[in-house]
């Protein structure tokens, strides 16, 4: 293949009798051509990134000879790996061409696989997993006011210590006493293997002494994964990339797409300073920015760099709008609650005298609770609208079922449940002897 320059960005690449023609700009050009090495893409929102991915692919394979077996690429989430993969077939004629796309974990576990001859089976399942929690705290009688609240905090927390490779000894949880998350830890493990199962974070941890123990396997995937490409790189945990260096080494043909700006992820263990050190740990990292925003207005870039500027651990970006202005970012602020939903409601109302459908608007809200009184209100109002999220049901918030339960017992029930639920609720320091 090759590429000839044309006008305005268009570059043609021409393969043999076959010609087509590739609208890119010059830094998504540079990253696509990009072969050996370790190389660093800051690809911003709406700037090309997956296009830069499976360009980048196509071109290891048809220009650089790079057998399609030998390029792993990947994602946070198994839609995204789909959907690259989709994306790349279509690119490449339809024609499957065996590149490896998956998410970290489906990757890991493939290795874990070939070693341990695991299978999905091994896997425990997220029921099973709460059931395992609630074993647990039942064991330890522990007093907690939200038994669903506390297990997906602690939960969480046993997770981050994995991702972190951490000593739990030298944790210390939000969620109870040091003593009693390090138990709730230990007793946790103790099941998991004895119904050998795993989680998905063994998974990464599993995989790491794997890999680090055996350096035979290690050697052998080192082959089979001659290139790898990773998807959304700023919300890499610690584990994850431990494993990427071994499986990239000693090469490093490691080509990483991120935007440390978009690092939502530190609550799950996600370390954006992972990228922003990653030229120190490659030393001769090539990096390329890909400066151009395809999709929003200009005031919504311009508003957004504003905003990100005000970070001082960044890579720093100058990054460009390719379309118009656009409206003016709006700011308001309320007095309440109430008054924040009806002004809301006055928009939509505006926008639907405009010519808008209702599937035009979008509403966006910081936590699941929030819109529940909105909520209230588009019922009122006939409003039709679609929740990705379950509608916030107060009758099951534990406060909720307390009183409830108080109800049927101050109206005659017996019912032993009822009792339990509420006898030390509030706390009296009783117990069943």
């Amino acid at each position: 293949m090759r590429w000839t320059d044309g006008l305005n960005g268009q570059f043609f690449c021409k393969d043999g009798m076959k010609k087509s023609m590739v609208k890119m700009n010059d830094a998504q050009r540079e990253a696509i051509l990009h072969k050996d090495g370790p190389m660093m893409v800051l690809a911003g929102p709406g700037s090309g990134k997956t296009f830069v991915i499976t360009m980048r692919t196509k071109e290891l394979i048809e220009s650089y000879g790079i057998a399609p077996n030998r390029i792993l690429v990947i994602t946070f989430t198994k839609a995204a790996a789909e959907e690259m993969k989709e994306r790349f077939t279509k690119m490449m004629g339809g024609f499957e061409t065996h590149v490896n796309f998956g998410t970290f974990h489906a990757v890991f576990f493939k290795i874990l696989k070939f070693a341990y001859n695991y299978s999905a089976a091994n896997i425990i399942r997220e029921e099973e997993r709460y059931r395992y929690f609630r074993e647990i705290i039942g064991e330890m009688e522990l007093e907690i006011e939200d038994e669903k609240e506390f297990i997906e905090g602690v939960s969480s927390e046993i997770s981050l210590v994995k991702g972190e490779k951490m000593d739990v000894k030298h944790y210390y949880s939000i969620n109870c006493s040091e003593e009693n998350f390090q138990r709730i830890y230990k007793e946790y493990e103790k099941k998991l293997r004895a119904a050998n199962l795993i989680d998905f974070d063994d998974m990464l941890l599993l995989c790491y002494e794997l890999l680090t123990a055996r350096p035979d396997i290690l050697a052998m995937w080192q082959k089979k994964y001659e290139y790898i490409l990773i998807d959304e790189f700023q919300d890499i945990n610690r584990v994850q990339y431990e494993i990427v260096k071994l499986l990239a080494a000693p090469k490093n043909n490691l080509f990483i797409v991120g935007d440390d700006d978009q690092s939502i992820y530190r609550f799950r263990g996600a370390k954006p300073e992972i990228m922003l050190h990653f030229p120190d740990d490659f030393k001769g990292t090539k990096r390329v920015l890909l400066d151009r925003n395809y999709r929003s207005k200009a005031n919504i870039v311009n508003g957004a760099l504003r905003v990100v500027k005000n970070n001082k651990n960044r890579f720093e970006k100058d990054i460009k709008a390719t379309k118009d202005d656009g409206e003016q970012i709006r700011i308001a602020s309320f007095k309440n609650l109430p008054e924040e939903n009806q002004a809301i409601l006055d928009e939509i109302a505006d926008y639907r005298r405009k010519g808008y459908s209702y599937s035009q608007i979008a509403i966006l809200y910081r936590t699941n609770t929030q819109p529940g009184a909105l909520v209230e209100r588009f019922m009122e109002y006939n409003i039709p609208f679609k929740m990705r999220d379950a509608i916030p049901n107060i009758y099951e918030h534990w406060i909720a079922k307390n009183i409830i339960a108080y109800i049927k017992i101050a109206m005659g029930s017996r019912d032993r449940n009822l009792f339990l639920q509420i006898m030390n609720r509030p706390k009296r320091s009783q117990g069943i002897f």
